[in-house]
C-alpha cells in the first residue's frame, strides 16, 4: 500500500521560502501513469490544488500560484518537494501531497502538515 508523509518546518516568516517533502514509501514516485500533487487547506476555506509532477517529471501549477510554486522528485530518495517562494500569512494551510491518477483518479494521501507564516 502507497503511503505518503509531509514533512517541513511548521512556522515559516514573510516574504520566505517554503520548502516541504513528500515521502513515498510503497510505490515508485516513476510509476505510469500517476501524478503526484500538492494541495492546502487554509483556515476555514476548502481545499485548493497547488500543481503536480507526474511519473516523467513533467509539472502541472496552479494559475494563480504558477508564478512562485516548483515543484520536483528526488527518485533516489523517492521524494517530492514543493517550494513556495515570497509567502504571506495567507499561505498559512494544512499542505497535503496525494497520489492521482490517469484522468483525477485520486488515491491516497498524506496526513498534511500545518505550515504558518508569521513574523
Amino acid at each position: 500500500q502507497v503511503q505518503l508523509q509531509e514533512s517541513g518546518p511548521g512556522l515559516v516568516k514573510p516574504s520566505q521560502t517554503l520548502s516541504l517533502t513528500c515521502t513515498v514509501s510503497g510505490g515508485s514516485i516513476t510509476t505510469n501513469y500517476v501524478y503526484w500533487s500538492w494541495i492546502r487547506q487554509p483556515p476555514g476555506k476548502g481545499l485548493e490544488w497547488i500543481g503536480h509532477i507526474n511519473y516523467s517529471g513533467s509539472t502541472y501549477y496552479s494559475a494563480a500560484l504558477k508564478s512562485r510554486t516548483s515543484i520536483s522528485g528526488d527518485t533516489s530518495k523517492n521524494q517530492l518537494t514543493l517550494q513556495l517562494n515570497s509567502v504571506t500569512p495567507e499561505d498559512t494551510a494544512v499542505y497535503y501531497c496525494a497520489r492521482v491518477f490517469e484522468g483525477w483518479v485520486w488515491g491516497s494521501w498524506g496526513q498534511g502538515t500545518q505550515v504558518t507564516v508569521s513574523s
